[in-house]
């Protein structure tokens, strides 16, 4: 019983040891009103070091009473009331335009509060990043703003879209914030308003407790994939023993002098199989 549990607790170490910020929940956890590490990323990004994070909320869930709600994975706010909502998206398929544009209307709806004019509605910033670059010009980031085709002037309605492609690892400050990204050990970060919030999480036994939901995921996430294990097991066992019960009956077939044709079509063997079996009872 003791070398289990000493057999767990090594897993799990082995597994947070493991998890990066590219990990959605531990990205979750790095940022949870940590606003330190949240303005490095938005003064990075957006390349603006005057930018000063007030708050910083994970999974925030904004109700839509008349359509589809959303539960955004980072929405922080800076000292100019400006929300910026961070998703980090590792499937191509998480990242399509129009839910960029859905989050950036819902987050409008959310924050023009009844009796307030629309001048007073706050800008807001969604931004994706994605483990590949989903947009296809091999650009390290892509920012996104309405524009009026007939003068190609931006149209400042206070919406921006941004994708980061984190595949784009260079020297730049945004290349080595997406190094930062894939990055398992504190030591071997670049930024240190990151390093503090990882050594903490990763190696204190409160860090530990803290992501008690990550561990659970992956222990369920492991409980999936061993029923999954099982059931293919089980379905090549059956397989196995159907096709033991063909070759039987060929052989019996074979043996009583029926044609190839006949074997196969009664024993649903291939013509090969038939043809291999026949040769070695007539050796």
């Amino acid at each position: 019983m003791q070398t289990t549990e000493v057999g767990q607790n090594s897993e799990i170490k082995q597994v947070i040891g493991s998890l990066c910020m590219m990990n959605n929940r531990f990205m979750n956890f790095m940022l949870d009103d940590n606003k330190k590490a949240a303005q490095v990323f938005l003064r990075v990004i957006l390349g603006d070091d005057k930018i000063k994070v007030r708050n910083v909320r994970i999974q925030s869930f904004i109700q839509n009473i008349y359509g589809h709600s959303s539960q955004l994975d980072i929405l922080a706010q800076d000292s100019e009331g400006r929300y910026f909502n961070v998703e980090v998206q590792r499937s191509d398929e998480g990242a399509p335009a129009r839910r960029a544009r859905f989050y950036s209307s819902i987050l409008d709806t959310h924050f023009l509060q009844p009796g307030k004019l629309y001048e007073e509605l706050p800008d807001t910033y969604v931004i994706f990043i994605t483990e590949n670059d989903v947009l296809h010009d091999n650009l390290p980031l892509y920012n996104i703003r309405r524009r009026i085709d007939e003068n190609a002037k931006c149209f400042e309605d206070g919406s921006r879209i941004i994708y980061v492609n984190s595949q784009r690892r260079d020297n730049t400050a945004l290349g080595k914030l997406m190094q930062d990204l894939y990055c398992t050990e504190p030591k071997n970060l670049h930024y240190h308003e990151f390093a503090e919030r990882m050594e903490f999480l990763k190696y204190s036994k409160e860090g530990e407790e803290k992501m008690t939901d990550v561990i659970e995921e992956y222990a369920a996430r492991k409980a999936e994939a061993l029923a999954k294990e099982a059931v293919k097991e089980a379905a090549k066992k059956a397989e196995e023993k159907e096709q033991a019960n063909r070759i039987e009956l060929a052989q019996g077939l074979l043996a009583d002098g029926m044609s190839i044709e006949f074997t196969v079509r009664h024993s649903k063997l291939t013509e090969a199989e038939v043809r291999e079996l026949a040769s070695k009872l007539s050796a």
